[in-house]
């Protein structure tokens, strides 16, 4: 019988050369070296370590990785810490929000715990903190609101902080002197959870910068253009000599401000710094929910420069900054 062809098909001559003289492999000759060499980012040393209930808040904070922002975390601490032994000034610039959320208790114990040295505030931070001490209610739903027209329509709101206002301008108070000295003079039922109250009676310089028309005092008939630019002009001013004590280990936190604080602050250090006031070790912390442009460039990056340091932290204000203050409460 003849024998069964195969039904692979012949290799042609060229494909028998090919085998015998293949290249070697791409990856040979490559230059390499132990792991255990390397210089790495990360090792196990850098390692979060499970919480212990007993160790407490400081062990908490203890336990938190070396890593990113855990680490920047920890170093801010410090960094505060030292300020406040050094008696440099530990200055904080608030969004309106972070009044809104609930904070003023935690706030109010910083300021009494000698953790606050001056508060910068924007135009709605005066409105929920006034409106917080006369009625113990603020933050008006807007979009309800704003469909009949009623939106920062409140008469009390408009008629007491403008006349606190104007009266602050006629006796040459900056703007935040002016409303903190109305509400700690008054007998509104709340006001010791006021943060301008509480700033009036322990000394604490509060600056408010105001834009025109971003607020709603800014309509209402009491309003005086005047009166708000004076008492604002001059609470920026005020920033200004605050910002001068930050040199050699002071800290400056923004939290909750996106764009006016910011630019303020940025203002106020070429301000400084033009009329000779060295200002250049100092460090800066942004807390927000987002990542903005301006808290960024203008407060974490550009007014540290290179001998100063900036942190920035994300993070819902209602949880980072209860946190912020019972770490430093810890005393480690």
């Amino acid at each position: 019988m003849p024998k069964a062809q195969s039904l692979r098909p012949r290799p042609a001559p060229g494909d028998r050369l090919s085998a015998r003289t293949a290249s070697p492999s791409p990856s040979s000759g490559l230059r390499r070296y132990s792991l255990l060499s390397r210089e790495s980012k990360v090792g196990v040393g850098d390692f979060a370590k499970p919480f212990q209930t007993e160790s407490g808040l400081g062990g908490f904070i203890d336990s938190l990785p070396d890593i990113l922002a855990g680490k920047d975390f920890k170093e801010f601490l410090g960094l505060l810490r030292t300020a406040r032994s050094k008696k440099k000034a530990i200055l904080f610039g608030l969004g309106a929000h972070v009044i809104k959320v609930g904070l003023n208790p935690v706030l109010i114990r910083l300021m009494n715990d000698g953790w606050v040295s001056g508060i910068a505030l924007n135009g709605a931070g005066i409105i929920h903190d006034f409106e917080i001490a006369f009625c113990g209610r603020t933050s008006e739903d807007v979009s309800l609101q704003l469909e009949t027209g009623k939106f920062g329509m409140a008469r009390e709101t408009g008629e007491m902080l403008n006349a606190a206002i104007r009266s602050g301008a006629r006796r040459g108070y900056g703007l935040g002197a002016a409303v903190g000295g109305m509400i700690a003079g008054s007998r509104f039922p709340f006001k010791n959870l006021s943060l301008l109250a509480s700033a009036h009676e322990l000394g604490i310089p509060v600056s408010v910068h105001v834009a025109i028309g971003t607020d709603t005092i800014h309509f209402h008939p009491r309003t005086s253009g005047e009166a708000l630019g004076k008492t604002s002009l001059a609470d920026f001013f005020l920033f200004c000599s605050l910002l001068e004590k930050l040199e050699g280990g002071g800290v400056y936190i923004n939290i909750g401000s996106a764009v006016v604080l910011p630019e303020v602050f940025l203002k106020a250090v070429s301000y400084v710094r033009n009329r000779g006031t060295r200002l250049e070790r100092f460090t800066t912390a942004v807390f927000d929910f987002l990542h903005h442009y301006r808290p960024d460039q203008n407060v974490a990056r550009r007014a540290v420069g290179k001998k100063g340091k900036g942190f920035y932290f994300i993070g819902h204000h209602e949880i980072m900054i209860p946190l912020l203050a019972a770490a430093l409460g810890t005393g480690r």
